[in-house]
């Protein structure tokens, strides 16, 4: 246990943002940053590299895109023009339509407040990813996103570690269950944790080099 909790801490020390902290929300219980998770669950989901992703939820957000109020008003083309200087490219036009039809969505059905989707929820993980994929562009990868990067400041969430964060456990030899993951770090540490262990699944870090700076 000692070896992995030395393995867990090395990779908050090497890759201890989340994704939503790369995009640039400030995330908080609040309206508008967890709108703007919303927005980069969206991104994520497509087959399309996270830092593309990350780089076209920054491009939105900095066009003044950070409500669905905005978002909805925005025109089509300029949502797309956002989305193409984050070399969002391939997507573009697709996501613009499901980013403005989504923007409805959150204002008609929970008055731009996804507080109110986590109180239909009950807060519960599974009826959560429900009503989540009820977003045009989020299915259950893009529901997970947005619940493991959400469980920085829903905490009743914790521990939630999805299926790449679970693979990024595999491949560092570490515990393969949100339970025993949460037991390696601090309970406010946990979802950078995951979001750490999701960027070792895709790539983004090497497993052997967080082992070898953790004198395995």
């Amino acid at each position: 246990m000692d070896d992995d909790r030395r393995v867990a801490r090395v990779l908050l020390d090497r890759q201890g943002r989340t994704y939503a902290e790369e995009a640039g929300i400030r995330l908080a219980d609040r309206p508008a940053p967890l709108y703007q998770l919303l927005v980069l669950a969206t991104l994520l989901s497509t087959r399309i590299r996270a830092r593309v992703a990350v780089a076209a939820a920054r491009e939105l957000f900095a066009a003044g895109y950070r409500t669905p109020q905005a978002m909805e008003t925005a025109s089509w083309q300029d949502r797309v023009d956002a989305l193409g200087r984050g070399h969002y490219r391939r997507y573009d036009e697709r996501t613009s339509t499901m980013l403005g039809t989504g923007a409805r969505l959150c204002l008609d059905r929970w008055r731009g407040d996804l507080r109110r989707l986590r109180r239909d929820g009950d807060g519960e993980p599974a009826a959560l990813r429900r009503l989540l994929t009820q977003f045009p562009g989020i299915g259950p990868t893009g529901a997970d996103i947005f619940l493991r990067e959400a469980q920085v400041v829903w905490p009743d969430l914790r521990p939630y570690a999805d299926r790449r964060a679970l693979a990024g456990a595999k491949r560092l030899g570490l515990p393969a269950s949100a339970d025993r993951l949460a037991g390696l770090v601090d309970p406010a540490d946990f979802g950078r944790l995951a979001s750490a262990l999701v960027r070792v699944s895709l790539g983004e870090e090497s497993a052997g080099e967080v082992a070898r700076a953790a004198g395995q």
